[in-house]
């Protein structure tokens, strides 16, 4: 079978399947990477494993790049007392300072953890730049 046949193949299977199960059969981490809202996965231990294009773009990293760092790295005046899971969900709704790879600080808008379960060992976030926002409206 020839490269033509095997996509005209993929085409007709894809034709065939509704929006929906196209959705269901999409994996997590494609989604993940194709929404065009930053997003960020981090462990109990503040090991960063995931982030999206996004997210990258909006620290100046690529993405490989921020997976190599920790939390505390990119979290600017974040508690380290506490597990990182709990400084997510304490921070969940409120602007949070992350650090630029230029040096700079971006201002943004962190959302609650989509994974909520007690025994969730992960926290998956969003977050909205604010930074624009915020220069142009201080005082």
């Amino acid at each position: 079978m020839d490269n033509n046949q095997a996509m005209d193949r993929r085409r007709t299977v894809q034709a065939s399947r509704s929006p929906m199960e196209a959705l269901e059969q999409l994996p997590a981490l494609v989604l993940l990477e194709r929404i065009p809202v930053p997003t960020l996965a981090v462990l109990r231990d503040g090991t960063i494993v995931f982030a999206n294009r996004a997210f990258a773009e909006m620290v100046g990293c690529d993405a490989d790049e921020v997976v190599s760092l920790k939390f505390h790295d990119v979290f600017y005046a974040a508690p380290t007392t506490e597990s990182v899971l709990s400084v997510v969900d304490g921070l969940a709704n409120m602007v949070v300072e992350l650090a630029h790879k230029d040096g700079s600080i971006v201002r943004a808008l962190m959302s609650r953890s989509a994974l909520r379960r007690s025994d969730d060992q992960i926290a998956l976030a969003t977050f909205q730049d604010l930074t624009e926002h915020l220069w142009v409206n201080e005082p």
